[in-house]
């Protein structure tokens, strides 16, 4: 009994571990080049990304709609770098955009939807509103759900389909602003 005790101790002042190296948590942007200070507006941003609290943690969330779709599940080795509303505002206030008017997105899904087994989608939905016609009583809004299909079915995935999606908002939320000038 002794030698086994022995034995085990040596092991462990060695460094060997009989027992699963913990993985590090990988922690995800949008793949965006970092953004300069004098990339950013001089003037108060005409953009304001907002979301639920529920939806301010820095969780890679998904879903298995074939299985449990009421159930949001998280991965445990990948999360984004910050909240994705917080991740989002920085990209809708530089991606080239000029915005004609003050406008509020609420994020209100951020979220990896499984179809079916090995077949997701990243899905983002939001409310935007902005009083481009300068009537602050009674602006316009739109509710606005964007997918995309994602390249693997898990965090690496998510996250690459996610890079695309948060540019296709921004671009969608332009268009929608300048058609109805």
């Amino acid at each position: 009994m002794k030698a086994l005790v022995a034995t085990l101790v040596a092991l462990m002042l060695n460094g060997c571990s009989i027992l699963p190296q913990a993985q590090p948590v990988a922690v995800h942007d949008f793949g965006y080049p970092a953004l300069s200070p004098e990339s950013y507006p001089l003037t108060q941003s005409k953009v304001t990304v907002e979301a639920p609290m529920w939806l301010s943690d820095t969780r890679i969330r998904y879903r298995l709609l074939y299985a449990e779709p009421t159930q949001v599940r998280f991965y445990s080795l990948d999360q984004w770098l910050a909240p994705p509303h917080e991740l989002l505002q920085p990209l809708f206030e530089t991606h080239g955009k000029q915005w004609p008017a003050p406008i509020t997105i609420q994020l209100q899904a951020f979220e990896q939807q499984f179809e079916a087994p090995g077949r997701a989608k990243a899905t983002i939905r939001f409310h935007a509103i902005s009083d481009r016609n300068g009537n602050k009583n009674n602006p316009r809004t739109k509710d606005f759900l964007l997918q995309k299909p994602c390249p693997s079915a898990d965090a690496k995935g998510a996250v690459a389909a996610f890079s695309l999606l948060t540019k296709e908002a921004a671009d969608e939320v332009q268009t929608w602003l300048y058609k109805a000038e």
